[in-house]
């Protein structure tokens, strides 16, 4: 998945998406509408995105690499960073 910044489209038979459409679709994984991303949330974004075994283990490590307030979740602040190592790491 890229993040780019027009509408939808499709490269190579990846998705692209803008900023906004990516926090719209996380937000559908936000199960107790705090407003913010758990690790089990993620993992659950993960699953679903085809991203295969360990989901947990990565969720973990990507939560850790992109909460620059330390928190242990990931608000609309750390969305971008979230995006940005989805981009580079996760395809």
């Amino acid at each position: 998945m890229a993040i780019k910044t027009r509408a939808y489209s499709v490269v190579d038979g990846k998705r692209e998406m803008t900023i906004d459409e990516f926090k719209r679709w996380l937000k559908k994984f936000d199960d107790d509408k705090d407003g913010r991303i758990s690790r089990d949330e993620l993992a659950n974004a993960i699953r679903v995105s085809n991203g295969g075994w360990f989901t947990r283990r990565k969720s973990k490590r990507i939560i850790r690499s992109v909460d620059a307030n330390g928190s242990g979740f990931i608000d609309d602040n750390e969305i971008k960073n979230l995006a940005e190592f989805a981009e580079k790491h996760l395809n």
